[in-house]
């Protein structure tokens, strides 16, 4: 035993440590990418693409059409195409049909001769198409002028002097001639025979533009006196929108606006909120401005909080008027101050009367339509609101057309708005 062995430590030898193995990574790398840039080297210069690198469109091309010939009775004669001498090389796909050469048509009247290039031998040929049918586009539809209201049915289109364009998109604004949307886009009055003084009732449908189903209902039954309120979200609710005024309909926005128990109970996207700064509030109603155009008016979506608080509900009233709406509150709150607020601002104003359809069932519909026709007896003039249910809708319909035999005058919301009185 050595003197080693006895100042050595116990216990197994220690293990020699192993090498690691070193994976050169960038190297791999490269050379990957070497090998890539080398296949697709290689591949342009070897594969056969006579269009590579040139804009090419595709057209059908029918290489044996001839022109007619003048004679029916002659026996047709090959076109100046068939005579041709072929390109060598590989067949011609379709290609896109080059401007006639000297604006040459076929003798036919209903033919063109067009040019084919070949794009790898450069050789030319001439071939005889079809000579593409002249298109128009749909007349162009003119404005009713204002006050006209236009004719039920026809197509009605808005002048566009009364849009003004915004990053949202188009919204209303009063012409250049003074002419206000909520005139332009009126509907006339017709007066009852020998009753000018007739007691006259506006009926206003509303939440339509969410269904088209439910919408095109409302726009096929109710008769065209009765206004028709849009909810700005519906992804069809332009169309819908010009299809009620084709029917003779007066329309209106339905701006939505913050209630008591907001967000718990929300109107829907861009509402209007009180905590938001004036100038938000502006922005996002011209988001729901931008939705439709051709209303003659805005009118509240829930918005209790909102229309009490005049900090926030009188700049958006004050927009309403400066840009020649009417405004319509659909009486849901008591405690609203838009009469008086559109009072200040010279806006035409009204509020509902009676929610016909508070209960939705067809005995409560047709009392509170009772209430309302009492209440246009007694003052003159008076204003139902109801959403667009079935049950609303059948019987808001079969009432308005039995009106006038009882005396009273159904007129659109802009004849009613005209005469009320602001406090």
């Amino acid at each position: 035993m050595t003197a080693d062995d006895l100042s050595a430590p116990l216990g197994p030898p220690p293990k020699k440590p192993r090498r690691a193995i070193k994976i050169p990574v960038p190297q791999i790398m490269a050379g990957a990418l070497a090998l890539f840039f080398g296949v697709y080297a290689l591949w342009a210069v070897v594969a056969d693409d006579p269009f590579g690198g040139e804009p090419m469109a595709v057209a059908p091309a029918n290489l044996h059409i001839a022109a007619k010939p003048a004679d029916a009775a002659a026996p047709p004669q090959p076109s100046a195409a068939e005579l041709a001498p072929q390109p060598s090389g590989p067949a011609l796909p379709p290609a896109a049909p080059i401007a006639p050469q000297n604006g040459a048509q076929a003798a036919a009247g209903n033919t063109a001769t067009v040019t084919i290039i070949d794009g790898k031998t450069g050789a030319r040929q001439e071939v005889v198409v079809p000579a593409p049918t002249p298109t128009t586009g749909p007349p162009a539809v003119a404005a009713p002028p204002p006050g006209s209201g236009g004719a039920p049915g026809a197509a009605l289109s808005v002048d566009q002097k009364f849009v003004e364009m915004t990053p949202h998109g188009p919204i209303p604004r009063i012409a250049a001639d003074g002419t206000r949307p909520a005139d332009a886009f009126a509907r006339p009055v017709r007066p009852l025979p020998g009753k000018p003084d007739a007691p006259r009732i506006a009926l206003i449908v509303g939440g339509l533009g969410i269904s088209a189903g439910t919408s095109a209902d409302a726009i096929a039954k109710l008769p065209s006196a009765v206004t028709l309120a849009f909810e700005p979200y519906g992804s069809d609710v332009a169309a819908l929108v010009a299809r009620a005024r084709s029917g003779g309909h007066e329309v209106l926005l339905q701006v939505p606006m913050e209630p008591f128990e907001y967000p718990d109970n929300d109107p829907g996207p861009q509402t209007l909120l009180t905590s938001l700064t004036p100038q938000q509030n502006i922005d996002r109603l011209y988001w729901l401005m931008s939705r439709f155009q051709g209303y003659v008016g805005l009118s509240n979506t829930m918005g209790a909080r909102f229309t009490s608080a005049e900090t926030s509900f009188s700049p958006i009233l004050h927009e309403a008027a400066k840009r020649g709406l009417i405004f319509v509150d659909d009486g849901s709150n008591p405690r609203s101050i838009a009469g008086r607020i559109a009072g200040a601002n010279n806006l035409p104003f009204t509020q509902a009367d009676v929610v016909l359809d508070s209960v939705p069932t067809a005995t409560e519909i047709d009392r509170a339509l009772g209430r309302l026709e009492m209440a246009a007896r007694e003052r003159g003039v008076a204003v139902g609101i109801a959403s667009a249910l079935p049950a609303s809708i059948d019987h808001i319909a079969k009432w308005a057309k039995a009106a006038e035999s009882r005396g009273l005058l159904v007129v659109p919301i802009t004849a009613v708005a005209a005469k009320a009185k602001q406090t």
